[in-house]
C-alpha cells in the first residue's frame, strides 16, 4: 500500500507500489500509479484542436437522380456490340456533354441526363443506326463532380474539421468511431450512404510538460506530446538530459482527474533510475503531467549573489574610473603631448 501524506492540498507519494490502472480510471493520491515495468493504457481517445485527422474515402457515390458531366466516367454496356465475357468499356463525357460510342455509331449527348435517361439516349441513337431493340446499361464510375474528401485534416480552435464542399462537423470531445459517424451523417446530406474511415496523423492536444528550474535564469518549459508510452527518463531524454543548473531534485506534479481540488506529487529518485536501473520512481508520465526539475541551489544562490554584487561592482568601476581620470588630469594638465614637447 503506498505512503500518502497530505500537505495542504496536495498528496505526496512516497514508494508507491506498482498496479495497472484501467484505462478509464487515471491514477489519484491514494491510486496505485503505473511505472515503467507496470504500464497502463490511456483512456479511449478524444479529439480536440489542433490535433490532425486523416479522413479517407470508402464509399463515395452522389445521391440519386445524379445528372451526368463533362469529364464523368461512365461504364457503358451494350448487348450485341460488347463481345461476350468482356467487362464493360469506361467512356469520359467530353466537354459537350457526349460520349463517343466509335466510329460506327457516333458520339451521344448524355450531359444533364441522369442514367435512366442516359441509357434512353444511347438506346435511341443505336436505333436510328439500324439496330433493333438494343440493350444498353450505363452506370457512373467516376464523378468530377465530387470533391475529394481524403487527406489530412486540421481541426480548428472552433472544433470543426472542414470538408470543404461538404460543409464542417464538429468533432471536439468524439471518439473516433464519434468522429466517423458525425462526419458521414454530414456527407449523407450530399452523397448515398458515405463510408469514411478516420485516424488521427498527428495527436496535438494531449501533452506533458518538462519545466526545467532557472537558478535565477528564468525557467524552461518543454512541451511535449504524449504517446501513452513514454516514462519520466523517457521525458528527460528528450530534452537532452539535465543541464549543469539542474539538481538531482526532480518530482511529477499530477493534476487531479477532475481539474479541481488536489493534485499528486510523485518525487523522483534519479540516481536510483539512472545508476541503480531501479523502475519503482521511473513514472509513465500521463497526459497534464508536469514534470518538474529543481535548480541547483548553490548556482542558484551564485546567480543571486551576482545579481545583488553586480550594481555596486558597476558603481564602484564608474567611481574608481573616475578618480583615475581626475588624478590624470591633476598630474599632466597639459596632456600626454604637452609632456613629450618638453624633450
Amino acid at each position: 500500500m503506498a505512503l500518502c501524506a497530505l500537505v495542504g492540498c496536495r498528496a505526496v507519494i512516497s514508494r508507491p507500489q506498482p498496479r495497472l490502472v484501467g484505462p478509464q480510471a487515471p491514477p489519484h493520491f491514494d491510486d496505485m500509479v503505473p511505472t515503467e515495468k507496470d504500464k497502463t493504457t490511456l483512456p479511449t481517445y478524444t479529439i480536440e484542436p489542433p490535433d490532425i485527422l486523416v479522413i479517407e474515402a470508402v464509399r463515395v457515390v452522389p445521391k440519386p437522380p445524379y445528372h451526368i458531366q463533362a469529364s464523368d466516367v461512365l461504364s457503358i454496356e451494350m448487348e450485341d456490340i460488347s463481345e461476350e465475357g468482356a467487362p464493360p468499356r469506361s467512356y469520359v463525357v467530353d466537354p459537350a456533354g457526349r460520349v463517343d460510342l466509335g466510329l460506327q455509331y457516333g458520339k451521344v449527348k448524355v450531359g444533364g441526363l441522369s442514367e435512366d435517361e442516359a441509357i434512353e439516349a444511347i438506346r435511341q441513337a443505336l436505333i436510328a443506326k439500324d439496330m433493333a431493340d438494343p440493350v444498353v446499361s450505363v452506370q457512373l464510375v467516376q464523378s468530377s463532380g465530387l470533391q475529394p474528401i481524403q487527406g489530412e485534416h486540421l481541426v480548428s480552435p472552433d472544433g470543426n474539421v472542414n470538408l470543404g464542399t461538404y460543409g464542417s462537423v464538429y468533432v471536439a470531445g468524439l471518439t473516433l468511431a464519434e468522429a466517423r459517424t458525425a462526419i458521414e451523417a454530414q456527407l449523407a446530406n450530399f452523397l448515398d450512404q458515405p463510408q469514411i474511415s478516420v485516424s488521427v496523423f498527428a495527436y496535438n492536444s494531449k501533452v506533458y510538460y518538462v519545466i526545467t528550474e532557472g537558478a535565477g535564469a528564468g525557467d524552461l518549459v518543454a512541451r511535449l506530446p504524449i504517446t501513452g508510452n513514454e516514462t519520466v527518463l523517457d521525458a528527460i531524454a528528450q530534452i537532452n538530459g539535465l543541464s549543469r543548473i539542474s539538481s538531482k531534485n526532480i518530482w511529477i506534479s499530477r493534476p487531479s482527474s477532475t481539474g479541481a481540488g488536489c493534485d499528486t506529487i510523485l518525487p523522483v529518485d534519479w540516481r536510483e533510475i539512472t545508476k541503480g536501473a531501479a523502475t519503482n520512481t521511473n513514472y509513465q508520465v500521463l497526459p497534464g503531467d508536469r514534470i518538474f526539475i529543481a535548480e541547483n541551489k548553490l548556482i542558484a544562490l551564485d546567480a543571486i549573489l551576482n545579481q545583488a554584487i553586480a550594481p555596486f561592482e558597476r558603481v564602484f568601476g564608474f567611481t574608481l574610473l573616475g578618480t583615475q581620470t581626475i588624478q590624470t588630469i591633476n598630474r599632466f594638465p597639459l596632456g600626454i603631448s604637452g609632456l613629450g614637447s618638453g624633450f
